[in-house]
């Protein structure tokens, strides 16, 4: 089930004509709200998808700037690739199946969720420069605006927001 950012973008293109296409009077269609532009992949869990969902993000967020006209700096561009990137390197390190990514503009926020096998919540530690690796939860959440977790069914969702400005 990898993904790569070429049938991501086919993905985020049939979403976003969906989302704008909705019947009038139905609840998909809401003509006083902003449309969200928004993408989605599935990745493996192999090291190789770590750096298939960080192009994804890289991607998807060039897209929203050259397709839809809206600022994206190269601050939030580093940053929702390196969020990305340790989420999913989290999802492959320790739930034993596929993860689910999906970016999504909301008003002025990039939202990131990431979904995956593992039931377990991550526990958040306290910054130790003598430790050795385990940072990518510490570096989540040092960079992002808001961080929520949510226990599915199956698994786990996380969901953080990174401000586009």
């Amino acid at each position: 089930m990898r993904a790569t950012a070429h049938v991501a973008s086919s993905c985020a293109e049939q979403r976003w004509r969906c989302m704008n296409q909705a019947a009038p009077n139905t609840k998909e269609h809401r003509p006083w709200a902003a449309p969200t532009i928004s993408a989605y992949a599935a990745f493996d869990a192999g090291t190789e998808s770590i750096a298939a969902a960080r192009t994804f993000a890289r991607d998807f967020l060039t897209q929203v700037q050259s397709h839809h006209g809206l600022p994206v700096s190269s601050r939030v561009l580093g940053t929702g690739q390196l969020v990305v990137s340790e989420l999913v390197t989290n999802a492959c390190k320790y739930a034993p199946g596929p993860c689910l990514v999906d970016l999504e503009i909301v008003g002025a926020m990039l939202v990131i969720t990431v979904w995956d096998t593992d039931p377990h919540l991550p526990d958040a530690r306290p910054a130790d420069p003598e430790r050795i690796g385990r940072h990518g939860l510490e570096i989540v959440l040092a960079v992002c605006d808001d961080f929520d977790v949510q226990r599915e069914p199956v698994g786990k969702r996380i969901k953080v927001e990174i401000p586009l400005a």
